[in-house]
């Protein structure tokens, strides 16, 4: 029998694939031993009154596993709820990419029917949690999956600023900004900017500047346990902005310092059986098929 008993299920809207898809789960699970719940934004893409409905900040108390039906966009605006109560998530790809949704939705029952059957995999995410320092006062801006960036907003303009890491200075620079990647944001905004694959199982955080007014700039790869400082320049005329997973948190004043940690609770991530990280990057980022002998 399933460990799986009350099933919560979330849909990116404006996209008719995921309507669609979404109403293929709910027909699927209504021949399951297992209750549905839905975030109350997806339960407006749908006429099923008789579903139970919350506001996804409080989906993760009504159920033990959600599945996201999106890209991986979608996951990344879920992730840091889901992993705040340990509720396991699992994606359906109705997006481009896909590296953090990995089920096509043509496998949909195939694949739903062997997690309910309890043939799956694990795997633990960590997420980032980002402060800004001003005086003695420490304020907590929000979690990232992805990463943490720092950039000056709308306007093409360099940012002057210092890094430390774990209280040792690294560096002071002149650059669009800087990116504080996890190994899942790895393969996101820090692999466009130059930034190296990360494996998602490393416990490790890559710092990838953007566009540095030097040749010599290169990421950096440091410890996951790293305390991270980007302490804004003095001299700073402009207000940059402080994103966590693409969305503005703050705007940063001169002298303000901005503090990036690992934040305590991982996310919890279910893969079907099979599942492959490099497989992923194959079909993802084009990489080349195994060769195979002629006389194979």
């Amino acid at each position: 029998m399933s460990k799986f008993k009350t099933i919560g299920l979330v849909g990116r809207p404006g996209h008719n694939g995921v309507v669609t898809t979404l109403e293929r789960l709910l027909t699927i699970l209504a021949d399951k031993a297992v209750t549905v719940v839905l975030d109350a934004d997806t339960a407006q893409l749908l006429d099923s009154p008789a579903v139970a409905q919350y506001p996804r900040r409080e989906l993760s108390h009504h159920c033990d596993l959600v599945v996201v039906v999106g890209g991986d966009g979608s996951m990344l605006n879920v992730a840091k709820t889901m992993a705040s109560d340990q509720v396991p998530v699992i994606g359906v790809n109705r997006g481009r990419l896909g590296f953090l949704t990995d089920i096509l939705p043509e496998e949909l029952e195939q694949r739903l029917d062997e997690v309910l059957n309890d043939q799956f995999t694990v795997e633990k995410r960590f997420l980032l949690d980002a402060s800004l320092q001003r005086g003695s006062e420490r304020e907590h801006l929000g979690s990232a999956l992805n990463d943490v960036v720092l950039h000056p907003g709308k306007a093409a303009q360099m940012i002057e600023f210092e890094l430390f890491v774990d209280g040792q200075f690294v560096y002071s620079q002149e650059s669009d900004g800087l990116i504080v990647a996890t190994p899942t944001g790895s393969t996101a905004y820090a692999l466009s900017a130059g930034g190296p694959i990360m494996h998602p199982g490393l416990d490790a955080v890559v710092l990838v500047p953007m566009y540095p007014h030097s040749l010599s700039s290169r990421p950096i790869v440091v410890d996951g346990q790293s305390e991270i400082c980007i302490r804004v320049a003095e001299k700073n005329n402009l207000q940059p902005l402080l994103s966590c997973d693409g969305e503005e948190r703050y705007s940063a004043r001169a002298g303000d310092e901005l503090i990036v940690r690992k934040k305590t609770v991982p996310l919890t991530m279910i893969h079907p059986p099979g599942h492959s990280f490099y497989q992923a990057c194959r079909s993802k980022l084009g990489w080349g098929s195994r060769l195979v002998r002629r006389d194979d």
